[in-house]
């Protein structure tokens, strides 16, 4: 029998699979504690070594050296952790991505790129991590999730998200109302105002917009909610459900499950995707009937991504489900 990714995508660029929660982590303590805590976990999470926020100033190269010894021992023992450069107008961008490949290029999961003004300083950045990438004989290409924070790059996201090697484009929250110069409100940094501000709206829907049509994933800002896990769980809910966001930052280990458990999909709707599923591998994915509705390769496509994201999420799949599409994995 045939596996829906050998039947259900041919020619198309196969849509991106990724955990629904990206954890920052600074400092090499915090990052230790978020390798830590995704080994206990599972892979339902990523670990993003921050090099930007989290390098003092004038020890830039110990930290980005430091960062990439952790992606590349054995703490990393699932291969989804990566990490964040300076911006383009920084003056170690470049150093930063030269010892994050020299050490981890086999294993960086992905590279962040903030705070870019619009499409050409993206290109800039992914032509010198490619040449990094021949440089050190990675053998690959490492996929590249750019920040979304400047007004030239909202403009231009359409432009970036089609841009070759470029996975998820990721909403900055924070910068975004700073560079609007006190025109938006500090309460559209935090619930509810970060969902009704008409310019955070329209921020959030072109983006979720533009990553979908071409096929990479959208990832929502942080909640600066730390404790109150229904709090963070409903922003989580509002972004997936409200702006179609399938991926959203957390800053502290209280906000991983609460996200993960938003994002991920219904049981029943899982239930319902296994039973098309196997019905479909039974006719050789021709149309069948499931509850006196058709399906054909059109649906199958929706529940396959939808039965992946719960695969990811480390969600308990129904058994022939398991047994017939992720036995191997």
């Amino acid at each position: 029998m045939r596996h829906p990714n050998d039947v259900l995508f041919s020619g198309e660029k196969p849509f991106p699979i990724l955990p629904a929660v990206d954890h920052y982590a600074g400092s090499e303590k915090l990052m230790r504690k978020a390798l830590a805590l995704q080994q206990q976990f599972g892979p339902v999470f990523d670990v993003t070594c921050d090099c930007e926020d989290g390098a003092a100033a004038g020890a830039e190269a110990e930290h980005a050296r430091m960062a990439g010894t952790l992606i590349a021992s054995d703490e990393n023992l699932h291969g989804r952790v990566g990490a964040r450069i300076h911006d383009i107008t920084h003056a170690h961008w470049q150093e930063d991505i030269e010892l994050l490949i020299a050490a981890a290029g086999h294993r960086l999961a992905f590279l962040t790129l903030p705070k870019a003004r619009g499409v050409a300083d993206v290109s800039v950045q992914i032509d010198a991590l490619r040449a990094a990438e021949v440089r050190h004989a990675t053998g690959r290409s490492i996929p590249v999730h750019v920040l979304i924070e400047t007004h030239g790059a909202l403009r231009e996201v359409w432009e970036i998200a089609a841009l070759p090697g470029v996975e998820s484009i990721d909403f900055g929250l924070m910068d975004f109302v700073s560079a609007h110069r006190g025109a938006i409100p500090a309460s559209a940094m935090t619930s509810p105002g970060q969902f009704e501000h008409p310019l955070i709206v329209r921020a959030k829907s072109e983006i979720a917009a533009a990553a979908l049509a071409n096929g990479i994933v959208p990832a929502h800002n942080v909640t600066t909610e730390l404790t109150d896990l229904a709090l963070i769980r409903a922003d989580a809910e509002r972004a997936r459900n409200a702006f179609g966001f399938l991926r959203m930052w957390s800053i502290h280990p209280n906000q991983i499950v609460p996200i993960v458990e938003a994002m991920r999909p219904d049981y029943s709707a899982v239930e319902t995707a296994s039973e098309i599923l196997c019905a479909a591998q039974d006719a050789d994915w021709g149309p069948v009937r499931h509850q006196g509705k058709l399906h054909d390769r059109a649906s199958y496509r929706y529940w396959w991504e939808l039965l992946e994201r719960a695969q990811v999420a480390g969600m308990t799949l129904p058994a022939l489900a398991r047994q017939r599409f992720f036995a191997l994995q």
